[in-house]
């Protein structure tokens, strides 16, 4: 209520996601052009940053749902990560046009026709590569593969751990290596980023982990600052102008769906 107010800039919380998710929309309401809002989650890569949007507020998605997203996506990575032309790309379980399920093959073919960088469907290892600035995904998908890199970030501590225990040789490589596995840890280290922004609702709002350290909580608010000083949800609805060519492409789309259905209902 307050943030409605104007009396507050952002909103943080470590709560529950879909609460923060359902009070915000309710509260705050979507922005203009936006039908779902989604929640975006950075990974460290091999060149920097990627964008992964939606990390898990809508698990069912329609191809226009993710062309919002890679509209939101765009925007982030132009205006956050800094990107001056970024590179958009579509998770899927292949590079191929033909690869993926209906919802991905439907996306792919309205994105080939947008004016942003898309460079069409790519993997999960391109996550991390640095192929894509922004990998778009459903929330179901992106969740999934969120919470694998979770488990496989804290296994890959534990085995240098256990590792390091093992033996004095170890211990004493670990002493010229230091540096650079401490700068990894770091990277990999979930507090550092504070926490994921909920993009699409008229507000600045950062959901961080049920987990959240200090650390985290103190990143957190610092990313909630940084975006409310620069506007970033009318960064957003800016983008999403400038596009809407394409959000009606999808919406087509949709459109020719439902008639279907009505078809089939009346028939």
């Amino acid at each position: 209520d307050l943030l409605k107010k104007g009396e507050a800039s952002a909103v943080v919380s470590a709560g529950n996601s879909g609460a923060v998710l359902a009070t915000a929309v309710f509260v705050l309401e979507k922005l203009s052009g936006v039908d779902r809002p989604a929640i975006g989650t950075i990974f460290p890569t091999l060149k920097g940053s990627t964008l992964l949007l939606d990390a898990g507020a809508n698990v069912d998605c329609k191809p226009f749902h993710l062309v919002q997203f890679a509209i939101m996506g765009d925007a982030y990575a132009k205006y956050i990560l800094k990107k001056e032309r970024p590179v958009v790309g579509l998770l899927s379980n292949g590079e191929e046009e033909s690869k993926g399920n209906e919802l991905i093959r439907e996306t792919n073919a309205i994105l080939r026709k947008s004016s942003i960088g898309y460079v069409g469907p790519v993997e999960g290892r391109d996550i991390f590569n640095g192929r894509a600035d922004v990998v778009i995904c459903d929330g179901f998908v992106g969740n999934a593969a969120l919470k694998i890199c979770e488990g496989l970030a804290e296994a890959i501590g534990a085995m240098i751990r256990q590792e390091l225990e093992g033996s004095l040789r170890a211990k004493i490589g670990y002493l010229f290596a230091r540096q650079a596995v401490n700068h990894v840890k770091k990277k990999l280290d979930y507090s550092e980023y504070g926490g994921a922004p909920l993009l699409g609702v008229n507000g600045v709002v950062i959901i961080g982990h049920g987990r959240s350290s200090p650390k985290a909580v103190k990143n957190a608010i610092r990313l909630a600052h940084e975006f409310a000083q620069i506007g970033l949800p009318k960064l957003l609805v800016r983008n999403l102008e400038e596009n809407n060519d394409l959000q009606r492409l999808g919406g087509k789309n949709l459109a020719k769906v439902w008639e279907q259905i009505k078809e089939k209902i009346v028939n």
